[in-house]
C-alpha cells in the first residue's frame, strides 16, 4: 500500500522533522547558493524554526528567478542565476532548460526529482517495464520520471514524444505494464491502436503530468481498461504531491514544506482557502527557500483515506499570477495586497475590472464587518495611491466573496 514508512507517521512526527531540518536548508542556501546569499541577508537561519518564522522570509517567484538567471548570463556569471549549491562535473549529471529559458541542474541523488513515491502510488512495481512518454529532450520531464521508475526497481523504454504508430508498435511488441506521460499522448496512443488494430493488454496503469486530468478522462481511460493516476511536480522542485487511490485530492510528497499563501504576498491563508503554493525544497542541490510557483490551490481537511498522513491539496486550481493592464497600466496582485494591508478592518479583498475595452471599471470589493462609507472613500484614495489609478469601492459582509484565489477579476467584455 505505501512506498515507506515516511507515509503513514503521525503528522506532529512529520512536522516536527521538517521544522528540524528547515534551519540547516536555509543557512545552506545562504552559504552556497548566492542567490539566497542576497536574498536571505541578515537572516538569522537557526532561528527559523516555525512556520510563523518561515513565513517571515521573503517568497521567490519563478519570474524573479528567471530576471536573476538572465542578468548573470548577460554579465558572463552563473548560467543558474545564484540558486544552485552544486558545479559542473562529478555533482552535476545533467543541466535541462525549461521555457523562458530558464536552466535546472540534476544532482546526483538517487531518484534526486523525488518521483519513485508517485509512480508506486499510482500502481507500478518493481519489475514492471514502463512506457515513458514524457519528453527526453531540453525538458527534464522524461528524466525525471525515468529515475523514479529506476529508484523503484523497474525498466524503462524511453518512447518520448511523437512517432505515434512506433510508439503502438512499441507497446504491442514489449507490453508494457503501464505508460508515464501526459494524458492527451495517451489518448492519442489508444485511439491510433484502434485505427491500426492492433490491442494493447498489457497497459493497465498509467501516470500523468503537465496536463489537467479532469475526471471525464479518467474515465474514459478506465473504459479503455487503463486506471490512470496524476501528480503535481515542477522542474524546479519535482515531486510537489500525487494522487493515490483514494482520488481524494493530492497527498503532498516527503521532502518538501507547502505554505499557501494569498496571491501577490507572502502572507499563509487560513485552512481550505485557495491560494498561491509556496514550496521550501530540502534537496540540497537546488535549495530552494519559500518558492513561490504561481499556482493556485488549497488544503484539503482530514487524512487520505490510503494510510498516508500528509498533508493533502486540492490539485491545480488555476494561476496565481492575476496582473491585468487597466487604461494602459499594470495592475499586480502585490499592489491589491498592499491596498487592504492599510486597513486591518478588510479582511478580504478582490478588484473587479469591468466595462469593454478602453472603458476599464475597477471596483475593489472588500469585506468589512461594519459598512462606513468614510472606509469607503480612504480606501478608494489608497487605490489612486498605490495604483495610480481610480477605482470605486463596494463593501460586502464577511464570507461574499468567492473562495477561489482571485485577486483580481477580469470581468471586460472582449467582444
Amino acid at each position: 500500500m505505501h512506498y515507506d514508512a515516511l507515509e503513514t507517521r503521525s503528522p506532529q512526527i512529520r512536522e516536527a522533522a521538517l521544522l528540524a531540518a528547515l534551519p540547516a536548508q536555509v543557512a545552506h542556501a545562504q552559504a552556497h547558493a548566492p542567490a539566497f546569499a542576497e536574498i536571505l541577508q541578515g537572516v538569522d537561519a537557526a532561528a527559523v524554526t516555525t512556520r510563523a518564522a518561515l513565513a517571515e522570509l521573503p517568497v521567490t517567484r519563478k519570474y524573479e528567478l528567471l530576471e536573476r538567471q538572465q542578468a548573470a548570463r548577460q554579465a558572463g556569471g552563473n548560467v543558474f542565476g545564484g540558486f544552485a549549491a552544486i558545479q559542473r562535473g562529478a555533482s552535476m549529471t545533467r543541466i535541462f532548460a525549461s521555457p523562458g529559458t530558464i536552466y535546472e541542474p540534476e544532482g546526483t541523488a538517487k531518484d534526486y526529482w523525488r518521483m519513485a513515491r508517485a509512480i508506486y502510488a499510482a500502481g507500478f512495481r518493481a519489475g514492471e517495464l514502463i512506457h515513458n512518454s514524457f519528453s527526453y529532450h531540453f525538458v527534464p520531464a522524461g528524466s525525471m520520471m525515468e529515475t523514479g521508475a529506476h529508484a523503484l526497481g523497474c525498466t524503462v523504454f524511453p518512447g518520448g514524444t511523437g512517432q505515434t504508430e512506433q510508439q503502438v508498435q512499441a507497446m504491442a511488441e514489449l507490453q508494457p505494464a503501464g505508460y508515464i506521460g501526459t494524458p492527451s499522448f495517451l489518448k492519442i496512443i489508444v485511439e491510433k491502436a484502434a485505427e491500426m488494430g492492433v490491442p494493447l493488454p498489457s497497459v493497465k496503469k498509467a501516470m500523468f503530468g503537465g496536463e489537467a486530468f479532469p475526471p471525464s478522462l479518467r474515465d474514459w481511460f478506465l473504459r479503455h481498461g487503463i486506471d490512470g493516476y496524476q501528480c503535481y511536480a515542477t522542474a524546479d522542485l519535482g515531486l510537489i504531491a500525487y494522487e493515490t487511490q483514494a482520488r481524494e485530492g493530492l497527498v503532498l510528497d516527503e521532502g518538501v514544506l507547502v505554505e499557501i499563501v494569498r496571491p501577490g504576498t507572502g502572507t499563509p491563508v487560513a485552512e481550505g482557502e485557495v491560494g498561491e503554493l509556496v514550496v521550501t525544497s530540502l534537496n540540497p542541490a537546488y535549495p530552494l527557500i519559500r518558492f513561490g510557483t504561481g499556482d493556485l490551490s488549497a488544503i484539503l481537511p482530514g487524512a487520505c483515506p490510503t494510510g498516508r498522513t500528509n498533508t493533502r491539496i486540492k490539485g491545480w486550481m488555476g494561476r496565481a499570477d492575476q496582473t491585468t493592464k487597466v487604461r494602459g497600466m499594470f495592475v499586480h496582485p502585490g499592489q491589491v495586497a498592499q491596498v487592504l494591508g492599510r486597513f486591518p478592518e478588510i479582511s478580504k479583498g478582490r478588484l473587479v475590472v469591468s466595462g469593454e475595452m478602453a472603458n476599464d471599471v475597477m471596483t475593489l470589493q472588500v469585506e468589512v464587518a461594519v459598512q462606513a462609507q468614510a472606509l469607503a472613500e480612504r480606501v478608494a484614495e489608497a487605490i489612486r495611491d498605490v495604483t495610480k489609478l481610480r477605482g470605486t469601492v463596494q463593501l460586502v459582509s464577511p464570507g461574499t466573496l468567492p473562495n477561489d484565489g482571485k485577486v483580481i477579476e477580469d470581468a471586460r467584455s472582449y467582444k
